[in-house]
């Protein structure tokens, strides 16, 4: 039966999420049921796209990941894949109507990171954004706003910024790991092996305005995703706070998080937050 295997599909991107990224799969567990499931499906296939581009070494990456680009355009096109993965995540993309260059935008910078290394200007830079974070955030508000097209459009903007503040975070979380794993340099006209604090503060200075921009679009959002995207916002914030507070070259050293303990203390106050009508 079809259905039976659409089921493990779906249980298999919920357990990708699960095993890949605690922050994430906690703030996805704080949506409604009703869309909880297409976020995991979403998940599964973005990070499974990143896993071939930044984890398998010993592979020959560039074949994998053509194979998973083929998978993948097979399984729109026909509703179906043998890989659990991409079958769950063309369920999403046609119930809510995903429009097609967003996931096109993406697998483009997913590829750049097979050979790529460097961004050198701001639009190179702007462009991978846009690509590996932005249209993960759009394909996400389509399922938040459930497919409404008014209320997509109003929120787009907003959705992208926060993307862009993810992301942007991650880049400087991951330093050590991206500049000496895989010599890659997102910042453009920054000099990794000699980041000052001014460069830090410039790079931050740019994140806070993406979070506050992004803010204005959560506290729009329906109720089903609200407070979900409201606890990613403040997982990435508290982030976002501790690399604020870590010398540059430290940040360059090592690897900086949020504890579990503090991710729960997270929870409880933007809970708090929420249903206070403080964000």
């Amino acid at each position: 039966m079809k259905a039976l295997f659409d089921t493990v599909s779906y249980n298999s991107s919920k357990l990708v999420t699960k095993t890949y990224s605690t922050s994430f799969s906690l703030a996805t567990k704080m949506l409604y049921n009703t869309i909880r499931g297409d976020i995991y499906n979403i998940y599964g296939f973005v990070r499974f796209a990143d896993e071939i581009v930044d984890s398998f070494h010993d592979y020959n990456k560039e074949e994998l990941f053509n194979k998973f680009s083929d998978d993948l355009e097979h399984a729109l096109e026909n509703r179906i894949s043998l890989n659990p993965i991409l079958n769950s995540f063309q369920y999403t993309f046609h119930k809510y109507n995903i429009d097609k260059p967003l996931v096109d935008a993406f697998m483009k910078s997913m590829r750049l990171d097979l050979h790529k290394t460097k961004y050198l200007t701001e639009e190179e830079y702007k462009d991978y954004i846009y690509g590996s974070a932005d249209v993960v955030g759009l394909m996400c508000l389509k399922v938040f706003v459930k497919g409404d097209r008014l209320k997509y459009n109003e929120l787009k903007d907003t959705a992208m910024a926060l993307g862009s503040a993810f992301q942007k975070v991650n880049f400087l979380r991951d330093l050590k790991a991206d500049f000496e794993g895989l010599d890659r340099t997102y910042f453009p006209n920054t000099d990794l092996k000699n980041l000052d604090e001014s460069s830090k503060k410039e790079i931050i200075d740019d994140i806070e305005k993406d979070f506050e921009k992004g803010l204005s679009g959560i506290k729009k959002l329906p109720i089903e995703a609200k407070f979900g995207v409201f606890m990613a916002y403040r997982y990435y914030s508290q982030l976002l706070k501790k690399l604020k507070k870590t010398p540059a070259l430290k940040i360059k050293d090592s690897r900086i998080r949020v504890s579990n303990p503090k991710k729960i203390e997270l929870l409880a106050r933007s809970y708090i937050k929420y249903q206070l009508n403080l964000m």
